[in-house]
């Protein structure tokens, strides 16, 4: 009698194998918006080819349009993920990583992508009306991983009315709505991103604003309430789905974005970027204890600048984007503001050590001549425009997506079209793109590909804002792993 062979679900058994086994990218899944609210075609996601040995390196190879307007697609997430890889020998299914997930943060609405017929040619297979998220009191959906369960969870921002919350909202593997997850009365003031690590049975969350505040653009009088606004990270029960702590960061935390735990099943700590005044937390379980605690870590020093004829004003590197390296070893920030990306050696996570730098534009290069820096305690003068393949690279250095092994990272630059539009106009106007930075990971340190560039101002309907990226298989940031 032959032995009976154990099947699995998609991705990899450990972020490790992940890492060492997992094939090279080939395709780049990038989320992009249609500033222009008067195109039909609306937001799309863009499928670029990131093959180096096709005839189509470095082009957007294909458009997934929603062809509707003001949907604001942002982030989006996987139907099943490696959370998803043992499969009990009992069960009747067996999760397949085959539906792309979009959540539309301005109308609702939810797009669900079919990427296994052809995954060169994702089409729509599914849409959620905005409505559904309403009937339940929430909107602006945002962050979407999968569940071990098979169902699928999306982080929200907003109750029906546009104020700031914090809840998710799960979907069956049919995408039919189940409701909402938080159990109890507690509840954060804000919601944004979050992670979970079922072996210690924690979830962890982050908080940006309300919606009917951030959609309309940055307000510097935002900071005065921190109910809208936020401020803290959330600690969840995973089993109970209940709310048991709260870390407020204070204003040096101020719009904690991005949170990542370790992608070690088994650490309880992680990091968290604060955007604004570009801050990143580390945070820990206390031994013998449920209660977590956390220590800034990373702190990049505002500038004081001066915009035309304008007053003298701070100027935060605002990180907007944090990604772990698949081994745990190099974290990687964004300063969108300021221009640079980071890469930093965390071997030692309260002590990151910085190892690696590169400018990819920003508000401060030395060719904007309405532009003074009054004060800055790091450049002693300000930096070159990026100039790649011709093109003078406008906006910062926004969402990252790091390759399996660690060596790619891929960065594009908008960040969200009515902050793009107030912060980058030129950027807007002549379209965003997307750029490779060579990573050293066994020594640490970051080189930009001078022949890589997708140009987004050369689309069809004319110039687009690139957002976040997504390989096929998986990446450092859609999955999840289960000790």
């Amino acid at each position: 009698m032959s032995e009976q062979k154990c099947c699995h679900g998609p991705g990899y058994p450990t972020p490790l194998d992940a890492m060492k086994n997992g094939p090279r990218e080939k395709l780049l899944y990038t989320v992009t918006v249609q500033p222009n609210l008067d195109e039909p075609h609306g937001d799309y996601l863009a499928t670029v080819d990131v093959d180096p040995d096709s005839p189509t390196y470095c082009q957007v190879i294909h458009r997934t349009f929603t062809n509707r307007t003001g949907n604001e697609l942002h982030h989006s997430g996987w139907n099943a993920c490696s959370s998803c890889y043992y499969v009990d020998k009992n069960a009747k299914r067996i999760p397949k990583r085959d539906k792309l997930v979009l959540p539309s943060v301005n109308s609702d609405f939810i797009y669900v992508l079919d990427v296994a017929t052809d995954p060169r040619k994702p089409e729509i297979c599914k849409v959620v009306d905005g409505q559904v998220l309403k009937s339940h009191n929430v909107t602006a959906p945002h962050t979407t991983h999968c569940l071990a369960d098979g169902n699928i969870m999306i982080s929200i921002m907003g109750d029906a009315e546009g104020n700031a919350t914090c809840d998710f909202v799960l979907f069956d593997s049919e995408f039919n709505c189940l409701g909402t997850w938080i159990k109890g009365d507690k509840k954060p003031h804000c919601g944004y991103d979050f992670w979970y690590q079922p072996y210690w049975d924690v979830m962890v969350s982050s908080e940006w604003g309300a919606p009917k505040k951030f959609r309309r653009g940055w307000r510097d009088e935002d900071m005065n309430d921190l109910t809208q606004y936020g401020c803290r990270i959330n600690f969840f029960k995973w089993s109970t789905r209940t709310l048991f702590q709260t870390i407020d960061l204070g204003m040096e935390g101020f719009t904690p974005l991005e949170v990542r735990f370790m992608h070690d099943p088994k650490r309880a700590e992680g990091f968290v970027g604060c955007a604004l005044n570009a801050k990143v937390f580390y945070f820990k379980k206390k031994e013998n204890s449920d209660e977590y605690v956390s220590k800034k870590v990373i702190d990049v020093p505002t500038k004081l600048v001066k915009f035309g004829d304008n007053e003298p004003q701070p100027v935060g590197g605002m990180v907007s984007d944090i990604i772990l390296s698949l081994d745990d070893r190099y974290l990687y920030i964004n300063l969108w503001r300021h221009g640079d990306l980071r890469q930093y050696d965390v071997s030692d996570p309260e002590n990151p050590k910085l190892t690696g730098q590169v400018f990819l534009g920003g508000a401060i290069c030395k060719d904007l001549a309405d532009v003074e820096v009054i004060e800055d305690k790091e450049l002693k003068e300000r930096p070159e425009p990026c100039v790649v393949k011709g093109r003078r690279l406008e906006g910062g250095p926004q969402m990252m997506q790091l390759s399996l092994d660690g060596k790619r990272l891929y960065v594009s630059t908008s960040l969200f079209s009515a902050w793009d539009k107030m912060m980058y106009p030129k950027m807007v106007e002549k379209g965003g793109h997307i750029v490779k930075i060579d990573i050293d990971h066994e020594n640490g340190g970051m080189k930009l590909d001078e022949n890589f560039l997708v140009d987004f101002g050369k689309e069809p309907y004319g110039p687009t804002l690139p957002h976040e990226m997504r390989y096929p298989g998986g990446d450092c940031t859609s999955d999840i792993w289960l000790a």
